[in-house]
């Protein structure tokens, strides 16, 4: 018989439906509420439209603490009063997946004092499944429905449905918070936690779309420069529709469909047009921009890769055999110490940082470089500590 706890539904905050917050005077008065127990972290999720929307704003916030409740409020009603930027500057964040939300946040002037992130927590120790509804599952033994995830959060007004959703993922984060932490301890993995929310905190988090035309999804099918050059033109010409429109690019064309257009741009019109979908073949827009691509001069053509730096890893095993395989040796070793320390080997060490570092070291240098080199690329001091010995080790083996 299992000893695992029952679990429960979590089908309803706590204290009952939650109202958005559209004006000023209502969200003053929950941080007054939150005032009064200054000690106490603050639950923190955004709810986005990526999907549907260009930009990636905040199209609702959620906020809790056990002093005030829940606050779901709306970006679009006002700007953040100050009242509530400091507040929230002076506590501790407890959010699922830090860095999907702090971006967003930003952008309304909301920085944290500090985090803690329960799907860090959760990768570190080794969870097998690391989504918020699996992790309070685990922790707490309750069921929390995802069903309004991907949902148009830009629409108004929000569905009572949606709106109970968006306030059960803030209700029980600080319980989760202590149950994880806990576990940290236990695991004497509380300090690397710790070292691993601060990082997420302070780094530039990038842009939340890609912004150049090589992040087009199937791009390798694509052999010649002409085709490269008509997705390149097509990819600014939606980007440019998408913003001006706030659309997710994907809804203007799709990924797949400029990439089958741009492989047949080269053979003509009627050629691409047959590639498009029919909704698509009448607007001359995307004929026009592939157009603009094959037409330039072979000077202003794009190249097949790009330059980068290190050369991309994909490439090692046949250009660079003896680079290849002290990165198989490092990463081998990397990845026994993860599962020794019962954690995902990215976890331990970013796959990136350690190829770059493979990449300026020909020859085996001493364990201080090696700690020194990690830490130059951004490594944090708990990954120094448990990943550099066992590169050191396996590297001086092998040579």
């Amino acid at each position: 018989m299992s000893d695992a706890p029952s679990v429960s539904d979590l089908t309803a905050p706590r204290d009952g439906s939650v109202p958005v917050i559209d004006r000023i005077q209502p969200l003053l008065a929950w941080c007054d509420d939150a005032e009064s127990a200054p000690d106490e972290p603050v639950a923190v999720d955004a709810e986005r439209a990526s999907s549907f929307r260009y930009s990636s704003r905040a199209y609702l916030v959620q906020l809790r603490t056990e002093a005030a409740g829940t606050a779901l409020i709306d970006p679009l009603a006002f700007s953040m009063p100050q009242t509530l930027l400091t507040l929230l500057g002076e506590r501790q964040w407890v959010l699922h997946a830090a860095g999907q939300d702090l971006p967003s946040l930003g952008e309304l002037g909301m920085q944290p004092a500090s985090l803690f992130d329960t799907e860090l927590a959760a990768r570190l120790l080794g969870m097998d499944r690391v989504g918020l509804g699996a992790v309070v599952e685990d922790t707490l033994a309750l069921h929390l429905a995802k069903e309004h995830s991907a949902a148009d959060w830009s629409k108004r007004p929000l569905p009572a449905g949606w709106l109970t959703y968006a306030a059960l993922d803030v209700e029980v984060l600080v319980d989760v918070r202590d149950v994880l932490a806990e576990r940290l301890r236990e695991a004497g993995k509380l300090e690397w936690a710790l070292q691993e929310f601060e990082h997420e905190r302070l780094r530039d988090h990038g842009p939340t779309r890609s912004s150049s035309w090589r992040g087009l999804h199937g791009l390798g099918g694509l052999r010649t420069q002409k085709q490269l050059a008509a997705a390149r033109e097509m990819w600014i010409r939606r980007d440019e529709i998408a913003s001006g429109d706030d659309l997710s690019p994907h809804r203007v064309i799709k990924d797949r469909d400029l990439v089958a257009a741009a492989k047949e741009a080269p053979r003509g019109r009627e050629a691409f047009d047959r590639a498009l979908p029919a909704k698509l073949r009448k607007k001359d827009i995307w004929w026009q921009a592939a157009r603009s691509g094959i037409e330039l001069p072979q000077a202003h053509l794009p190249e097949r890769n790009e330059p980068s730096y290190p050369p991309p890893h994909k490439l090692w095993s046949k250009k660079y055999p003896e680079t290849w395989e002290r990165y198989q040796v490092a990463r081998a070793a990397v990845g026994e110490r993860a599962e020794d320390l019962e954690m995902p080997p990215e976890n331990l060490l970013q796959p990136a940082l350690l190829r770059h570092w493979v990449w300026e070291h020909e020859q085996v240098p001493e364990e201080s470089v090696v700690e020194s080199g990690l830490l130059a690329l951004g490594a944090r001091p708990w990954q120094v500590e448990q990943a550099a010995p066992v590169i050191h080790r396996a590297l001086t083996e092998q040579s």
